[in-house]
């Protein structure tokens, strides 16, 4: 390849060299299935079934289908185009792209360093009732164990209570199993309590399969997703069809779906329906930038995006059927309303769909069937994102991370420092510290400003049509053109609308919606939020400052798109270039990489 630049810049280019060992998915099937396996996760299961019934049964589907086609599939593909296009992780793509947006890739890897810090949490309790599964009656079944009060009260299989339904201070034996023997929950938010050493053996038990999950990169996540995004449908397909056998499970499915169309009216119905598109996309938080830069430059990814945006969300409506089919059984039994045992979080896992199972046949079978599809799913979206936090480090200083075991040992590193931190989720007032972090962490307004600033980045800056074009390069022909109207007009509008809703309807958080935390908890919140949204306008105003210029060229995009097809050849040429770096980088889509040094790009061409 001769690479001729204007007048006095031509360098030859030897193609048959590779710079950079790194690496990309063996197969197609491997993209689809660790995309899957990161979007694909609990909210799913525990968060859309609740927010369909309660905003109005089936008419929920259709501010979730608005949000879906105007926020969701546009981003999805965003995201993983601009992964794909520049073969970057999330911090290295946006420096690419825009340097002035570079902060947007430090903030999403600031969310993923939190989350992955938290959400783990989440598998440390569900290995721990997996664990308790096996034995002769499930634990939280009776009240005759060592951790029950004289409060316990247990529920007749035949519905009602036995003789004390209306005991004042009763409680179910599954409530206090969760209360007093996982967590052995403290009475106030200002005492951690010591350490449970059971739950942190838990913890460290999914750290270590984390770890060995990501250690080698996309070599060994590529293959580990094939059991790890596959299995929990069988175990949701086995829970459904047992589900629907059950007494009562009609009642349940007729309350999770039945329209109520009085609810559309309400803004918080569009604001939930909102939330969890960013929340079940993983959008804005630079996954799916990671996971698209292994793929093949010619690698369809608007089809792919397409079909996985279906598959989630029809995942989520199937798992609507598994979930109220047993809390229907549940209401059947106890001969209470549905309303009464439906859940959403935590409380579903760990106390609902536990006590769900207690009242069936085989119920050892089911509990441990529920856990191994909880753990599954969790750990897919765990090592998912601690591989997104890897490469975008990885690919800022590649030279680096990618000589020896280096990065093996960097990645230790962070799951060392990850369980550390989380041990303080693990002692007995470590419930207090995960709501912190699951509250204001990854919140729903720090997604939607990145949602905002990645519109805004590439609808207005990089333009558009720009990466409209570089999409067409990539895949051969022409995206549904609506595309290009989302990013630029539609999919901001809709952030700021949905943003300032949510300023104007925020809540401090109040620990089970009832105790409020001292001030250092709120402290200690807000800086899990301002400390990744404020990484965009820092780096902007860093940008701003040191880059020579006039404002207008502080703030230009850095890249430059050339393209050439021909009939019976796609080798279309790809160059990134921004002032002050000397090595741009030339994309091929057979698959090498070459670097040549250029101090000034003016008036220059690609020849074959």
């Amino acid at each position: 390849v001769h690479l001729n630049i204007g007048v006095n810049y031509s360098f030859e280019i030897d193609t048959g060299i590779k710079t950079r060992a790194r690496g990309q998915w063996s197969s197609k099937v491997e993209f689809i299935l660790a995309v899957a396996g990161q979007i694909i996760g609990l909210g799913n299961v525990w968060r859309f079934p609740y927010l369909c019934y309660k905003n109005g049964g089936g008419v929920f589907f259709i501010p979730y289908v608005v949000f879906l086609f105007a926020c969701g599939i546009p981003l999805f593909l965003m995201e993983t185009a601009l992964g794909q296009y520049t073969s970057q992780g999330s911090v290295t793509c946006w420096r690419k792209i825009c340097p002035l947006f570079e902060g947007l890739g430090y903030g999403s890897q600031v969310v993923v360093f939190y989350s992955s810090t938290y959400y783990i949490i989440i598998l440390a309790w569900a290995f721990f009732y997996l664990f308790s599964s096996f034995s002769g009656e499930l634990p939280w079944a009776s009240c005759r164990n060592w951790w029950n009060t004289e409060n316990c009260v247990e529920f007749d299989r035949i519905g009602g209570t036995r003789n004390l339904s209306f005991m004042e201070n009763a409680s179910s034996p599954v409530k206090e199993f969760w209360e007093r023997r996982v967590l052995n929950i403290t009475g106030s938010v200002n005492e951690l309590g010591s350490l449970r050493w059971e739950l942190a053996l838990c913890l460290l038990l999914a750290w270590i399969i984390c770890y060995f999950c990501v250690w080698k990169g996309v070599k060994s996540t590529g293959k580990v997703v094939y059991f790890t995004a596959t299995f929990p449908y069988a175990m949701l397909l086995v829970l459904l069809i047992r589900g629907l056998t059950l007494p009562g499970a009609i009642d349940g499915i007729t309350f999770y779906l039945y329209p109520n169309p009085a609810r559309l009216t309400d803004p918080q119905v569009w604001m939930d329906a909102g939330t969890q598109i960013f929340y079940s996309y993983a959008l804005c938080i630079g996954c799916l930038t990671a996971l698209g830069s292994y793929n093949k430059y010619n690698n369809n990814c608007y089809k792919d995006c397409v079909y996985l945006c279906l598959l989630n969300s029809g995942t989520s409506f199937v798992a609507g059927f598994a979930i109220f089919s047993v809390l229907g059984f549940m209401a059947f039994e106890q001969g209470v309303d549905i309303s009464m045992v439906a859940e959403s979080g935590p409380g579903l896992a760990f106390i609902a769909y536990p006590r769900a199972v207690a009242m069936m046949p085989l119920s050892q079978l089911w509990s441990i069937c529920f856990f191994l599809m909880i753990i599954l799913l969790g750990l897919d979206s765990e090592f998912v994102g601690l591989e997104s936090l890897m490469t975008a480090i990885t690919d800022m200083h590649s030279n680096f991370f990618l000589q020896g075991h280096r990065r093996k040992l960097f990645l230790l590193l962070i799951c060392v420092a990850c369980f550390l931190i989380g041990l303080l989720m693990v002692t007995e007032g470590g419930l207090y510290i995960f709501q912190l972090f699951d509250y204001y962490s990854c919140s729903g307004m720090t997604l939607l400003l990145f949602a905002l600033a990645q519109s805004i980045c590439i609808g207005w800056f990089y333009g558009a049509d720009r990466l409209y074009e570089n999409i067409v390069d990539m895949i051969g022909y022409r995206p549904l053109t609506l595309m290009k109207y989302c990013w630029k007009y539609i999919t901001p509008i809709v952030c700021i609308g949905t943003f300032v809703f949510s300023l104007v309807k925020f809540t401090p958080l109040k620990f089970n919606n009832t105790f409020e935390y001292p001030w250092w908890g709120y402290a200690v919140g807000w800086w899990f939020t301002l400390s990744s949204t404020l990484m965009v306008p820092i780096w902007m105003i860093y940008v701003i400052l040191i880059t020579p210029g006039t404002l207008k060229q502080r703030t230009e995009p850095a890249s430059i798109y050339i393209s050439s097809s021909e009939e019976d050849s796609r080798k279309n040429k790809t160059v990134y270039y921004h002032e002050g770096v000397d090595q741009p980088h030339f994309g091929w889509t057979n698959d090498y990489y070459s670097w040549c040094m250029i101090r000034k790009l003016t008036n220059f061409q690609l020849e074959r």
